[in-house]
């Protein structure tokens, strides 16, 4: 099913996988958790579907990745760029007790480039 993948991979790729989309929906459905800090932090609303559809191509491109590895090697790099910048906005906007929040979703696709090597 799956090519040369150690368990941890595939776990932590359909982790990530998961939360990315996750994260990506709840732009797309204006989930007040999400889209209020975004506005808080000065982003554009007319960015945020492209900033859900971002996370969604993510997503799908970690679980493409367990059938054609280079789909899923550019997918982790994208997402951990994504949560990276993510970082940075709440750092610029001052929201130091939010930072958590992105470095969480990063961190699966971070684990996922890791392993994918």
């Amino acid at each position: 099913m799956f090519t040369d993948h150690s368990t941890a991979y595939v776990v932590v790729t359909v982790v990530g996988a998961v939360m990315a989309g996750f994260s990506a929906a709840s732009i797309f459905f204006g989930a007040e958790w999400t889209v209020k800090p975004l506005a808080d932090y000065g982003v554009p609303r007319s960015w945020w579907p492209w900033l859900g559809a971002a996370k969604a191509a993510g997503a799908a491109g970690l679980l493409a990745g367990l059938f054609v590895p280079v789909v899923g090697v550019l997918a982790a790099i994208g997402l951990t760029l994504y949560f990276l910048g993510a970082a940075g906005t709440v750092l610029r906007a001052r929201w130091f007790a939010h930072l958590p929040f992105p470095l969480v979703y990063a961190a699966p696709a971070v684990a996922s480039l890791v392993l994918a090597f």
